[in-house]
């Protein structure tokens, strides 16, 4: 089946077939960010953006993406970058094979409501598993990171 998307900002056309689920087709494309874990859409290793809301790639059927715009952490390089500092600087990355997806989720969630209370930070933060530690280091660099993006806005530096 041939859909067409586009793939962190790149128009493409492709020859599906209709049952491949998205996160092999994009690792197949380079996309290497995307990493398969649990295969049960429970860890949120997976996540990519779809029309800029956070999915599942690993139950997302590849068709489903024709017409769209599809970006992973690849097409995100400045804004991981960016968070990734503060989510190490609070040891939130001790092996960092949770972080692509992790990351894709806060920026996701920071589109959609770029002032979340700690409990909303939670409750969108859930389907991602981390083995490592307790998501406190999480919590704080998320924290620390909206305080700093506030901080911009009113004419700060980061510190």
């Amino acid at each position: 089946m041939k859909i067409s998307f586009w793939l962190n900002g790149v128009y493409c056309q492709e020859d599906v077939e209709p049952d491949k689920m998205l996160l092999p087709f994009l690792r197949e494309k380079g996309c290497y960010s995307v990493k398969c874990a649990c295969e049960t859409a429970n860890c949120g290793l997976c996540t990519v953006l779809l029309d800029d809301k956070p999915v599942l790639s690993c139950c997302v059927l590849t068709v489903r993406a024709d017409g769209k715009h599809i970006v992973t952490l690849e097409g995100l390089q400045e804004e991981a970058k960016e968070f990734g500092s503060f989510l190490a600087d609070e040891g939130g990355d001790q092996c960092g094979f949770c972080n692509p997806g992790f990351i894709m989720n806060v920026l996701a969630m920071l589109k959609e409501n770029p002032a979340p209370t700690e409990e909303e930070l939670k409750e969108y933060l859930a389907g991602n598993l981390c083995r490592c530690t307790g998501f406190m280091s999480q919590t704080r660099s998320i924290q620390k990171y909206l305080a700093y993006k506030k901080s911009l806005q009113e004419g700060g530096t980061k510190g």
